[in-house]
């Protein structure tokens, strides 16, 4: 019975993370796939190119290339020819930009940090472990969608 329960409670919360993804891309003026590229390229380490955020988003080469297109086009970053690898474009956030992101990510953070200190440290262990396992399980799966696809 709890699996059936986790997993209802579990189709609630990510439709509930997609609802409020829109609502950050709506007042950002963004699509919701370019806030979460956004938001990998403040987490993830650099150097980015195209190719990387494909790999980091689950993208086709094609729509990456589209996500950067809308991002450069909206002022969030630029592209810039590798110095070693002229063949190479990074793609490079322009922090003035982000600023507004991170503005409202550091809004809205005070109430998930708030939610957070309710919990024990092993709680909060736990729910670090479950939000890793859950990234590498989309990515397991994100790759096997697209392989069938």
């Amino acid at each position: 019975m709890l699996i059936d329960d986790l997993q209802q409670e579990s189709s609630r919360y990510l439709a509930s993370y997609v609802m409020f993804n829109q609502a950050v891309a709506d007042r950002l003026g963004l699509h919701p796939t370019d806030v979460q590229c956004l938001n990998l390229l403040i987490a993830e380490p650099g150097p980015f190119t195209t190719g990387r955020i494909a790999e980091l988003t689950g993208l086709t080469s094609g729509s990456a290339t589209r996500l950067v297109d809308r991002l450069e086009k909206a002022g969030y970053v630029v592209r810039h020819r590798d110095e070693t690898d002229r063949r190479r474009v990074r793609v490079e956030p322009v922090p003035e930009a982000m600023r507004d992101l991170t503005e409202l990510w550091s809004e809205l953070g005070r109430g998930w940090r708030a939610m957070f200190a309710d919990y024990t440290e092993d709680e909060r262990a736990l729910l670090h472990r479950h939000m890793q396992r859950t990234v590498e399980l989309s990515r397991r799966q994100i790759a096997r969608l697209r392989e069938k696809g």
